[in-house]
């Protein structure tokens, strides 16, 4: 049984800590949010994310996972230390360090023994040199240890799927025995291993996300050509997705992305690039053709209503960024929130999971419960967020509570053909 310690038991951190403990190690898991492990300890989770719950319940009574506040008892004892905390824009673009290196320090301050730290944070290019440096200061007296990149590719609202059954673990380190040390640590996992030096490693996590994201701005721009020239874009994504080249993930249109890692990481290595003197034309396309969607999405609804917003009331289907999860970091309905609210719209809201969290988020939507009372009396409705649930709405139900019949889909979840045939004006992207 290894010893792990996982710093920050934010979304990342719990699904790392909780995994590796369901694997057999012990897991010792710390943040600072007294009030967060103080939930954790009583069994209530930072976040939703689907199994969490079970699987952390499961290893706290096996005694395989515990939590703290104390730097000293995370670390001691363990052979290998997580950070997971979280790494957010800065004013520029550029990704905030100061969890990182509040983390470093604190761990390089309690190390007693030999150590490998892992950074499984988006971090920068160049990040895990840097944090070396400020173990290497920090320690009271000198200690070795290894610093090694082990980057995550979690999907939310799939994350314990997506770790249990990665495509791939990469791990970046100067030091082979340290990388090596890792790479056991993930044998369990039958999935390939790809080793590097520790900036490819950094590189790998940035590159990645910004190709996933530039697939989805790709496939919104097809939509749009779609919608003009009379193509279906969601068959034109699946003849496009048989190619093996280019594959079918990724490629459905809609509102464009948004939650924790898009946004920050396609933003942070537009940064990176501009630092080094070099101009990412492409990057920044994708971020400009992704922020368009919101407001082309407002827009439309409009001109489905007779062109003014102005005492309207629109309805939003979905408030989380995507369905299975309750984060609303950049999710589209803000934007689209609060472009109805600057156009003079009231604005209701209903999602299965993500309210709570939204409510702090957007205090000028008027929350419902249901979305078929959300729905009574609205002019318009909105499909932000594609939850199963909503593909199984009463229609007729949905028409006869509507001021007027209609919705503009932005998820395409439902097919024009019925919708027309239901009495609907209907509008969905690309079709």
């Amino acid at each position: 049984m290894k010893q792990i310690c996982v710093i920050g038991v934010g979304y990342v951190g719990i699904v790392t800590g909780a995994c590796f403990a369901d694997l057999g190690n012990k897991v010792v898991a710390l943040d600072v949010n007294e009030k967060r492990v103080e939930n954790l300890k009583k069994g209530i989770m930072p976040i939703y994310e689907p199994g969490l719950d079970e699987l952390v319940k499961r290893n706290v009574k096996a005694g395989r996972l515990s939590f703290t506040t104390d730097y000293a008892e995370a670390v001691n004892g363990s052979e290998f230390a997580f950070i997971a905390v979280g790494t957010p824009s800065g004013v520029k673009g550029e990704a905030d360090l100061q969890y990182v290196a509040a983390a470093a320090k604190s761990i390089a301050e309690n190390m007693t023994e030999p150590l490998i730290i892992i950074n499984k944070s988006t971090v920068p290019i160049g990040t895990g040199d840097w944090v070396a440096d400020i173990v290497r200061r920090s320690q009271p007296k000198p200690i070795d240890f290894a610093v090694v990149s082990c980057p995550e590719f979690l999907r939310e609202g799939s994350a314990i799927g997506d770790f249990m059954q990665p495509h791939r673990t990469v791990i970046g380190s100067f030091d082979r025995d340290a990388a090596s040390k890792v790479a056991q640590l993930h044998l369990p996992l039958r999935a390939p291993i790809v080793i590097t030096d520790l900036r490819t490693a950094e590189m790998i996590k940035y590159a990645s996300n910004a190709f996933l994201a530039t697939k989805i701005s790709f496939i919104n721009e097809i939509a749009d050509i779609c919608e003009a020239l009379g193509a279906d874009v969601k068959e034109v994504a699946a003849g496009m997705g048989y190619d093996a080249r280019i594959g079918r993930h990724f490629l459905d249109a809609g509102l464009g992305w948004g939650g924790s890692c898009f946004p920050k990481d396609v933003l942070a290595l537009a940064y990176m690039a501009e630092e080094a003197g070099l101009e990412p034309r492409i990057l920044n396309t994708v971020m400009d053709v992704n922020y368009e969607r919101r407001k082309t999405a407002v827009s439309i609804t409009a001109e489905m209503i007779g062109g003014s917003l102005s005492g309207k009331t629109i309805g939003l289907l979905g408030l989380a960024f995507k369905p299975n999860t309750d984060d609303m970091r950049d999710a589209p309905s803000i934007d689209i929130a609060n472009e109805l609210n600057v156009a003079g719209a009231s604005v209701r809201g209903y999602d299965p999971v993500a309210m709570e969290v939204a409510r702090g988020i957007l205090p000028a939507v008027q929350m419902y419960t249901d979305p078929y009372e959300m729905a009574q009396g609205c002019d318009a409705l909105m499909v932000v967020t594609e939850w199963n649930e909503f593909k199984q709405l009463d229609l007729d139900k949905i028409k006869g509570l509507l001021n007027t019949p209609v919705i503009y889909d932005g998820r395409n979840i439902y097919d024009p053909a019925r919708m027309k045939d239901m009495g609907f004006k209907y509008r969905a992207i690309g079709r």
